[in-house]
């Protein structure tokens, strides 16, 4: 019989050993193993996408303001439509469009700028009226809003499904997979990497690649690498089927209230919900103190969301950064330690992108997109850019 992923005999040696695997631990393993790259071993403290990678349901869009995450968005948009053909599965991709509900002036002129941006860009986005995102979207009340933003290539997809279609084709090209088998400790001498230390055995790398998402933090400290990354705990509720089913719509979103809803997978919607209130910290139990908010939210701005019942619901980590972008580089010292970790919410939609450019950081050939003001030393004292079309 096979050995299972967590039996599988861990490696002596490997050239790279990625740390994490969720989407982006497991993207980066394809794309470097497709590239021919040799002995690359893949290590994941519980199960694959066990972490923030196994939420039911996954935005994916370019509608962003800064020009770095919508060419990220883009470029991965491209790659979540071609993944049925590379790397081969099915993950579910429903492209019904994301819908920014905005309730002043104030708002209106934020986005109105970033989808000049992303005109420029390549995405199809635009401002639409109250009406015509009351049509897209039948449980808005467009009294409560000036005007929408909506991308129609944006969509949604099964993280799940993404992370095993990648590992699936890494294994395929040689990766090897070890789950059940937490980091303990990385040792380096004189600058540079050695050896990354399991409770199952000790692999001697030159690479480490850091993908540990929301403890991502505690990785970097075994190799003397600063990753501020913060755990935050983020919830979801599902209605369960609903009848009459409900109609299709796109990804919905009250920029002021952060409510958020769309469709699921067994004709029933998902409701979320930024809470203010939360905690930093690494609990994962789903409770429902956030739906009291949600519903005064979805009172103002979707009337029939507020009635609707809530048959459970799902909790999963951000991993936040100080300014809510992704810390993606090397780290000058030691060498060779790369990370790609603390996308405060859009690390599934920019995963394909993401595996691209860590594939060429290591190769040390020029990524499609310039990632150096994504490198974790921006925060030294320097200048920082914030996202401001996220929730």
């Amino acid at each position: 019989m096979a050995p299972t992923a967590a039996s599988v005999p861990l490696p002596d040696q490997a050239d790279v050993v990625i740390i994490g695997g969720g989407v982006i631990g497991a993207s980066i393993a394809f794309h470097l193993a497709e590239a021919g790259v040799r002995r690359v071993l893949l290590l994941e403290r519980d199960r694959p996408a066990s972490g923030s990678s196994g939420k039911p349901i996954g935005g994916v869009r370019a509608q962003f303001s800064d020009p770095l995450n919508i060419r990220l968005g883009l470029r991965s948009l491209d790659a979540w439509r071609a993944f049925a053909r590379r790397p081969g599965a099915d993950i579910g991709l429903e492209s019904v469009g994301y819908l920014f509900l905005l309730g002043d002036a104030t708002e209106l002129a934020s986005f109105a700028g970033g989808v000049e941006t992303q005109n420029a860009l390549g995405l199809p986005s635009r401002i639409i009226t109250p009406r015509e995102a009351a049509e897209l979207c039948p449980y808005l009340d467009p009294r409560g809003i000036v005007a929408a933003a909506y991308s129609p290539t944006d969509g949604y997809a099964l993280p799940k499904a993404a992370v095993t279609g990648y590992l699936r084709a890494a294994r395929r090209l040689g990766v090897t997979v070890r789950t059940r088998c937490p980091v303990t400790a990385i040792d380096t001498t004189d600058g540079a990497l050695r050896a990354v230390r399991t409770p199952h055995g000790t692999v001697h790398t030159a690479t480490v690649i850091c993908c540990a998402g929301a403890w991502s933090a505690a990785v970097g400290a075994m190799a003397g690498v600063d990753l501020p990354v913060t755990p935050l705990r983020r919830q979801i509720a599902l209605t369960g089927p609903l009848r009459p089913a409900p109609p299709r719509i796109p990804f919905t979103l009250d920029f002021a209230s952060t409510l958020y809803f769309h469709n699921d997978t067994a004709d029933g919607l998902l409701l979320g919900l930024s809470d203010p209130d939360q905690q930093p910290g690494f609990g994962r139990r789903f409770t429902r103190e956030w739906l009291g908010p949600f519903r005064a939210a979805a009172a103002r701005r979707a009337p029939e969301l507020a009635r609707l019942p809530v048959t459970g619901g799902w909790a999963g980590l951000y991993e936040m950064t100080p300014d809510r972008n992704a810390l993606i580089g090397e780290a000058d010292t030691p060498g060779r330690f790369l990370y790609a970790t603390g996308f405060s919410g859009h690390g599934f939609l920019q995963a394909p992108a993401v595996g691209e450019i860590v594939r060429d950081l290591y190769l040390g050939r020029a990524p499609f997109l310039d990632i150096a003001p994504l490198t974790a030393t921006r925060f030294d004292g320097h200048a920082t850019r914030r996202e401001a079309h996220i929730i």
